[in-house]
């Protein structure tokens, strides 16, 4: 029983395969208009997503900059301070320091993550363009190849004409 339903299924999924196939090349110019505008959508949402993604990785290592500049400067105050013998104080600023240089360190981690991201987009972004260009230039060869068949069309269909004109005159 369950091979005769799908074998249905095979018939039933074939014929749609068809129908879908015939619609495909009877409105192929529509088809890739349609492709066209998925992939500028799609290309539209990945420019906004690498700009969002551009704007962190900024922001990511401008925190890891000013995190370290505010490690160096406590690391020079500790010193200023241990000359000073302000013991008490140095250890305060030293806990300071390892809390800063690790958030420096975990800002740098994120950002060259993101950055990578971020180059992995712009790279993604190229290639949807270059596809995009492709594309538009399929559908305009396509579009002049119709009109070359329809012109091959007409001129058959003219040919035909003219011999059945003079065939007319030649029987009488």
């Amino acid at each position: 029983m369950a091979s005769l339903f799908e074998k249905i299924n095979t018939l039933v999924s074939a014929s749609l395969h068809g129908l879908v196939d015939r619609a495909l090349q009877a409105n192929s110019v529509q088809v890739l208009d349609e492709y066209i505008r998925q992939v500028e959508r799609n290309l539209e949402e990945l420019e906004e997503s690498t700009a969002n993604v551009g704007g962190t990785v900024k922001t990511l290592r401008r925190k890891y900059e000013e995190f370290t500049e505010a490690a160096n400067k406590l690391d020079s105050n500790i010193d200023s301070l241990l000359v000073a013998g302000k013991d008490d104080l140095a250890m305060a600023a030293q806990s300071q320091l390892n809390t800063k240089k690790q958030l420096a360190q975990e800002y740098y981690q994120q950002w060259e993550e993101q950055n990578k991201q971020y180059e992995l987009m712009l790279g993604m972004r190229s290639k949807l363009q270059s596809r995009l260009i492709s594309i538009k230039q399929e559908r305009e060869h396509l579009i002049g190849l119709m009109q070359l068949m329809e012109s091959k069309r007409i001129a058959a269909k003219t040919m035909k004409s003219l011999d059945q004109i003079s065939t007319v005159g030649d029987a009488e």
